[in-house]
């Protein structure tokens, strides 16, 4: 069964707790926080007491996904604050020491790919890695559509034999979600078009069945 991982940024920010409430009731399994430093994306987002405050309100996992330049500045923090999945990025260096403090810190960790790094830069940390995240759209920003040509790369990462969970993040939707499943994806992040939809419960729960 796929997870669904509604992303906060397509929540409401002055109803954040209402919409977070809404989706956990509504059968999600986990919550994606993006964190954005508007360095290495060109948004600002998100802080350790967001997550600290969601840790208080829902008991499914806090999936944070540290879009930073420097994640290690704050890593320890998001830690601290609950996060159950640390995500960071293959473009940002450090990436096995990274990993390691995540691991020593209680929680899984992932590493992130933008739509245009290739899977060979992932490789080498495989081994270190409970998750992998490949973006289908630039990340930064909700509401894009989904770059297709990164179901090749989530299929590419089955084919060398990379078990852990791929989840994927950017313009996924009900229509286009049988597709990345069916290559191997087993967390969907989806924002706008979950938390639009007039029957979320409905919904999450049509796509759980999905194989």
């Amino acid at each position: 069964m796929v997870k669904i991982a509604p992303s906060i940024l397509a929540a409401d920010p002055l109803n954040l707790e209402r919409d977070v409430r809404h989706a956990v009731d509504a059968g999600c399994d986990w919550i994606h926080v993006d964190v954005m430093d508007a360095h290495f994306v060109p948004n600002l987002a998100y802080s350790p007491d967001t997550v600290r405050r969601l840790k208080e309100i829902c008991a499914v996992p806090i999936d944070v996904h540290l879009m930073m330049e420097n994640p290690g500045t704050l890593l320890d923090a998001f830690l601290e604050a609950g996060a159950s999945n640390v995500t960071v990025h293959a473009e940002t260096g450090n990436v096995r020491s990274l990993l390691r403090r995540i691991h020593q810190g209680g929680a899984t960790a992932g590493v992130a790919l933008k739509p245009g790094t290739s899977p060979d830069d992932v490789k080498l940390y495989l081994e270190d890695a409970d998750l992998i995240l490949a973006m289908t759209v630039e990340p930064g920003f909700g509401g894009q559509k989904l770059d297709e040509r990164v179901v090749r790369k989530i299929r590419e990462l089955r084919d060398i034999g990379y078990d852990g969970e791929i989840e994927a993040d950017g313009g996924i939707r009900e229509d286009n979600l049988q597709m990345l499943t069916e290559n191997g994806l087993t967390v969907a992040v989806m924002g706008t078009a979950l938390f639009r939809d007039t029957d979320m419960k409905a919904a999450i729960s049509r796509m759980h069945q999905m194989k």
